[in-house]
């Protein structure tokens, strides 16, 4: 099967068209003929060697998929809930950026009515993310107010129509204007530009001095100070990564008299007994949301995986920022 290998840890260049033999499935695994890979950043930090993979599983990149059900026993298809031949997306632990790949049952998911292979393979990696954090995690209720670090990133369009559709008021940073309106026409309430605004005063402004219920948070670093002072009483942090560094300074005392929660958490390594009640939640909650077209793909860009330069290409364009939603791959 043809295959995208990291060659060696560096910049996009490393990535690699190759063969590789085809998997074989498990017990407890589906096979799946690949169509389309979603890009995320974790796939950009495993290609510098800061995002190692758990053991046993494929040093392939790649964390989301969709295509068709290749093979599997008919206990392992009757655990799955799908068919030989069916058109599955699947959240998978590496090995994503091939034309194969062997997904766990409990995170493979039909594909939802109406939507094609290459929409349907944007789904998991941030549905996956976004619902244990925000939902799961942070708790975020109906009535409640979100704040969205990176609001135009796939993690973030996710979490704005997931918000929406639960009934959550969502405020979004962006690095431009543009972008802004962008977030603003897929449901966000309010969008604030970080380059020329501190998003916690304009956060604080917008909810009248109560702050926000929620921040969802991938940057970390030097904001996490400023999240801590527009968060709400009650209010909880969920920091999912740290593009902005690891070293972060607040003001403990705010914690303690707000009753703050601040969670952190990494999908990639959790029990598939874990992911398989998050695909749950999905199948049950927010599926129907995608399938009704409440909730809508937002796809920037798409790159033939069978060239020598396209997983290049998606990879230097996800590290521009310069996307507004997902950055797929085409088998």
């Amino acid at each position: 099967m043809n295959a995208i290998e990291i060659a060696g840890y560096g910049g996009p260049q490393v990535l690699r068209l190759t063969q590789r033999s085809t998997p074989t499935a498990a017990t407890g695994e589906l096979l799946i003929r690949v169509s389309a890979s979603g890009v995320n950043r974790p796939d950009v930090l495993q290609r510098k060697g800061l995002y190692p993979m758990p053991p046993g599983v494929s040093d392939l990149p790649g964390l989301e998929i969709a295509g068709v059900v290749e093979a599997g026993t008919a206990g392992d298809l009757a655990a799955a809930g799908v068919a030989l031949g069916q058109r599955v997306c699947a959240l998978v632990a590496g090995g994503g950026y091939a034309q194969f790949c062997v997904a766990p049952v409990g995170q493979v998911l039909p594909i939802p009515n109406g939507w094609s292979d290459l929409e349907a393979a944007s789904l998991p990696e941030t549905y996956f993310t976004v619902w244990q954090n925000l939902f799961e995690i942070a708790r975020l209720q109906q009535g409640e107010t979100l704040l969205v670090q990176g609001g135009s990133s796939g993690i973030g369009v996710t979490a704005i129509q997931l918000a929406k559709a639960f009934g959550c008021t969502v405020i979004v940073t962006v690095g431009a204007d543009t972008k802004g309106r962008e977030c603003l026409k897929l449901g966000a309430d309010h969008f604030i530009n970080y380059t020329t605004q501190d998003f916690a005063e304009e956060a604080l402004k917008l909810t009248k001095g109560a702050g926000v219920n929620v921040v969802l948070d991938m940057v970390g670093g030097s904001y996490i100070g400023r999240e801590v002072q527009c968060l709400a009483n009650d209010g909880r942090l969920a920091l999912i990564a740290t593009q902005g560094g690891n070293d972060s300074a607040f003001d403990s005392g705010v914690v303690l008299r707000k009753r703050l929660s601040i969670t952190g958490s990494t999908l990639r390594p959790r029990p598939l007994a874990y992911k398989a009640m998050l695909a749950r939640g999905l199948r049950e909650r927010v599926w129907p949301l995608l399938e009704s077209g409440r909730i809508r793909p937002v796809i920037h860009s798409v790159f033939p995986a069978s060239t020598p330069d396209g997983a290049v290409r998606a990879h230097q364009l996800m590290e521009s920022s310069a996307h507004v939603g997902k950055i797929m791959l085409n088998w």
